[in-house]
């Protein structure tokens, strides 16, 4: 897809958003100071200028500015809200926390006037955008008139693609094939493959899409070099791609094209970097904070309410499938199938105070010690005993896909109502798909959603937690 003003709309939005954050901040100090001449006092400018990298930084964060002509009027207001709402909480962490508001004179009544003010006019503008966008769409989009060079599976699917989609303002010409019998609507079939390059000529068709198997390589390579010669855009569908249906990335290793089949954010260096200096820190809060005052509480009612050991040590599958010892408070009496079966409901094994502790999750506290040493993260897959891994591995083909990651305290699947007891292989197959959905579009943000619903379905309690 190819528009005409796309990098000019992007830079028009990213001004005209940053005019409308200074304008509030400075609409902002007249109502909260009664002028205007707050530029001439040294005090402020650093917070203009932190208010406008932060912006900046929530944007980039969120991706607000990314295809701008073709995202839809919703998905465009929740990039807004996602992007205002991040910006609100850094602003609130680095002015007041950070800074200080004492440092820089910077008053309550000057943040709420000022990033109220900012919502306000931010969602004006954006309304505005979305109504001049709607009417401009067809002056915005560069439309480009294609064939299709095979009429197989894959060409079939890539005409009902831009047939479904014509916002992108591709327009079919026909399609080329040596057996005319692979084209369903024979109105569009144009012709052999040995006459397309003829056709795209005298007709002026801006790109060929071919979609020929490897098999015919040798076609191909010549309709590569006809294109080439004659100033005609070609692009070339791979046959993979029936083999991971769903948006994929191209990596380059010299002339070698690798595709990877799936999204993995986390392969990232600085995505790693974030998610271990997030889990180092978070889990020292816990442990300084939480853990140090309620172990002594806990340990002596673990001991009172029945024999053994405080803490319950049990070997489950970590990242790239290593063992690990995993930790928690003794939730049930000693049995000798806590290493094969899951906890149920009404389970006799469950003691009184090891009830409570699950159902507010208190005896996962343990697992920050874990998160620390650096074989779990705060957010992440739930490990599994070792027998079940071996078991559902044979039974679900993506349940290995999980171990990607390592595993966390919670998960995307735990605050979606998908933890507790597995009774059925479809239970566990939902389960697999949330932690790979997870795996593939993991984000910060995201984490953070996680741990907020971790907390507040813990507060208000769950049906599946026993």
């Amino acid at each position: 897809m190819v528009h005409r003003y796309t990098t000019f709309v992007k830079a028009i939005n990213l001004t005209v958003d940053f005019i409308i954050l200074n304008l509030s901040m400075i609409l902002a100090y007249f109502f909260a100071d009664n002028t205007l001449l707050f530029w001439t006092n040294n005090h402020y400018l650093p917070v203009v200028l932190i208010f406008n990298l932060v912006w900046l930084l929530s944007a980039n964060i969120t991706g607000l500015y990314e295809h701008v002509l073709i995202k839809d009027s919703i998905k465009t207001y929740r990039g807004v809200i996602k992007t205002y709402l991040l910006f609100l909480s850094l602003i609130s962490f680095t002015v007041i926390i950070l800074i200080g508001r004492q440092s820089y004179f910077v008053t309550r009544e000057y943040l709420i006037y000022s990033l109220i003010l900012f919502g306000i006019l931010l969602s004006l503008w954006k309304l505005i955008f979305l109504s001049v966008r709607k009417s401009e769409r067809t002056a915005l989009i560069n439309n480009r008139t294609f064939v299709i060079v095979g009429g197989g599976r894959i060409g079939q699917d890539l005409y009902r693609f831009f047939e479904s989609n014509p916002e992108l303002g591709y327009k079919l010409m026909g399609f080329f094939d040596d057996d005319p019998r692979h084209i369903k609507n024979k109105d569009l079939y144009a012709g052999k493959v040995s006459e397309c390059i003829r056709y795209v000529i005298s007709n002026n068709v801006d790109e060929i899409f071919c979609t020929l198997p490897n098999s015919e390589s040798a076609k191909v390579e010549q309709l590569m070099i006809e294109a080439d010669k004659n100033l005609i855009r070609f692009k070339f569908v791979p046959e993979y791609y029936d083999f991971a249906k769903r948006p994929t990335y191209v990596e380059n290793f010299g002339h070698i094209p690798v595709i990877s089949v799936r999204a993995e954010p986390l392969e990232n260096m600085l995505s790693r970097f974030l998610k271990r200096a997030f889990d180092i820190l978070f889990s020292l809060f816990i442990i300084c904070f939480v853990f140090s005052w309620l172990f002594p509480i806990l340990a002596v009612l673990i001991k009172l309410g029945s024999k053994g050991p405080i803490f319950f040590v049990q070997i489950r599958s970590g990242r790239d499938n290593k063992p690990f010892k995993c930790y928690k408070f003794r939730s049930m009496k000693i049995n000798a199938e806590s290493n094969k079966r899951q906890a149920t409901k009404n389970d006799s094994r469950i003691t009184k105070l090891g009830s409570f502790l699950r159902r507010s999750s208190l005896d996962e506290l343990p697992q920050f010690f874990n998160v620390l040493i650096g074989n779990m993260s705060v957010v992440g897959p739930r490990p599994h005993m070792i027998s079940h891994t071996k078991q559902y591995a044979q039974l679900i083909d993506k349940f290995m896909v999980r171990h990607f990651l390592k595993p966390g305290i919670t998960g995307y699947a735990q605050v979606n109502g998908l933890r507790g007891e597995t009774k059925t292989t479809e239970a566990m197959l939902e389960r697999v798909e949330a932690d790979v959905w997870y795996l593939e579009n993991w984000s910060f943000l995201l984490d953070l959603k996680i741990i907020f619903l971790t907390v507040w379905n813990a507060v208000k309690g769950e049906e599946n937690a026993y």
